[in-house]
């Protein structure tokens, strides 16, 4: 047994206080509100498992293994941002990929990562790309009117996010949020161009026709989207993964 075992639950008396303190145990950071009983008894850790007590297994993810931190999020979460933006003009001259960006997943992403104050940034740059791509690469007159249903959902994405995957993340929140983001959009961008533009009878027919002719874009954001969103969170997972500290001291440690 390491030297350190019969010490964990007097350094851990030591350092919790009444107020919320951040204290380093074994290379872990840990996070206490209130000060919680500790068993004296020296733990018997076997195959190398922690000598921590079992309090600590119900702290979140992040603070008993903070080895992800700040700064990797916020790059990540930007850097997809990047790439949605970047996507849509690999795209713009290919009928057939329109809509098969990563714009869905990187808001999706961005929202459940980043702070309310900070969606701004995305909904800026994805607005500038906007004016960008109807001006200069299709060659048409800009009329901001015609783009405040696809701007609101931008915003919407990222509240999408947040609600769905800031708080807690796994596959049934994921699979919703790549569910529900596109088909959001789908309905909403479709309706819009049924009931405000020419090219279909304003008529029942005329809005079937409208969101069959959309089906083959949805598909692909739907698909686009799904796999955005898995990528991030699994790229995310993975550099997590690699820099965890490991908890405890293995038995025979100095």
């Amino acid at each position: 047994m390491g030297r350190n075992a019969p010490h964990v639950a007097r350094d851990i008396r030591q350092h919790v206080r009444q107020d919320p303190r951040i204290f380093c145990l074994n290379g872990t950071f840990f996070l206490f509100y209130g000060t919680i009983p500790v068993d004296h008894r020296p733990p018997t850790p076997q195959n190398g498992s922690s000598y921590l007590p079992r309090e600590i297994a119900g702290l979140p993810r992040e603070l008993k293994n903070p080895g992800f931190g700040k700064e990797e999020e916020f790059m990540l979460a930007y850097l997809f941002v990047l790439l949605g933006v970047s996507s849509r003009y690999l795209v713009a001259s290919h009928v057939a990929w329109l809509n098969f960006t990563a714009v869905g997943g990187s808001l999706l992403f961005f929202g459940a990562r980043r702070s309310w104050r900070e969606m701004f940034i995305p909904l800026a740059a994805l607005i500038l790309s906007d004016y960008h791509l109807t001006v200069s690469h299709y060659g048409y007159a800009f009329h901001w009117k015609a783009y405040i249903i696809t701007w609101a959902w931008y915003l919407m994405a990222m509240v999408l996010g947040q609600i769905l995957l800031h708080a807690k993340t796994n596959f049934v929140r994921g699979a919703a949020g790549a569910i529900l983001g596109p088909t959001s959009f789908f309905i909403a961008s479709n309706y819009a161009v049924w009931a405000g533009g020419d090219l279909y009878p304003h008529s029942l027919d005329g809005l079937v026709a409208c969101f069959v002719a959309a089906i083959p874009f949805y598909r692909n954001d739907l698909l686009s989207t799904s796999l955005v969103l898995a990528a991030a969170f699994g790229i995310e997972a993975a550099l997590r993964k690699l820099r965890e500290p490991q908890a405890g001291i293995a038995p025979g440690a100095a």
